[in-house]
């Protein structure tokens, strides 16, 4: 039997793509068949992890640097697919990141974000064919690390990781996808549109697994979720909250109506401040 842990570090760690791929695929087939063993004493003691396993391209620069294209041309197609695989190959590294670190969950916990690991690395394969019809790989345009830092700055409270991680970054995702599906369909590029709603439909149950968790250690510790939540954004993220919101998605992924009504007059309280 292997040790979860210690699985999850390797995986998490390996800086080769194909490797992580099949690594993160294998990791959840292993849990679903039982062969991995949650064993915190003879676990390597948990570590910080500033760069987790990547490869030595793209290049990470200010997120400022990182051009925007319009998507009616084919380097603005190449530049979001680009983008979108980045954010993916993150996705994996957070998930993995989220069963090695977080050690006094439920087991259903990690069952949750091996899954979710697994299923990034299928939404990334679908990323890099969609590149390569750009003549495109993974690395040939420069990207930014953001998700990764938020990834440190939440690594000493899985609390606040499925608050701010799941529930903000990659709600954000679920927020401006149909958008650009639309825009991709204006221009005929169906191929990449089928990809992004493979994506869209599996990152609801995504953001809903982080909402699960966080409610789960809000309950344990006798906290009120929503209001936690909103003062988790202001005091840990320090960024405004951006709408417009995907409603439906929203729902669809944990959020509540009530919840949902707050965290829009926040959006627009920071809209509305004082530069």
């Amino acid at each position: 039997m292997q040790n979860l842990y210690t699985a999850a570090y390797a995986c998490l760690m390996t800086a080769d793509v194909d490797q992580k791929l099949v690594c993160a695929t294998q990791l959840y087939a292993a849990w679903q068949a039982g062969q991995l063993v949650r064993d915190v004493a003879v676990a390597d003691e948990v570590l910080a992890i500033a760069d987790p396993g990547r490869p030595p391209r793209p290049e990470l620069v200010h997120p400022k640097q990182v051009k925007q294209r319009k998507l009616s041309t084919p380097e603005g197609r190449r530049a979001l697919l680009h983008a979108v695989a980045h954010i993916e190959f993150n996705a994996i590294n957070l998930a993995l990141d989220a069963v090695y670190r977080f050690r006094e969950m439920p087991d259903a916990y990690y069952g949750d974000w091996l899954q979710v690991a697994a299923e990034e690395a299928y939404h990334f394969s679908l990323l890099r064919e969609r590149l390569a019809a750009f003549d495109c790989v993974y690395g040939d345009l420069p990207a930014h690390n953001g998700l990764w830092e938020q990834a440190c700055k939440t690594a000493d409270d899985v609390m606040v990781r499925m608050a701010l991680v799941p529930r903000v970054l990659e709600a954000r995702g679920l927020d401006v996808t149909p958008g650009m599906m639309q825009r991709l369909q204006e221009v005929g590029d169906t191929a990449t549109v089928d990809v992004l709603a493979i994506i869209l439909r599996d990152e609801i149950g995504h953001v809903r697994i982080g909402s699960r968790w966080f409610q789960y250690c809000c309950e344990q510790r006798g906290l009120e979720a929503d209001a936690t939540f909103r003062r988790l954004i202001r005091g840990v993220m320090q960024t405004p909250l951006r709408g417009p919101f995907f409603i439906e998605a929203r729902l669809q992924a944990g959020f509540s109506a009530e919840e949902l009504e707050q965290l829009l007059a926040m959006a627009q309280d920071w809209d509305n401040a004082p530069a």
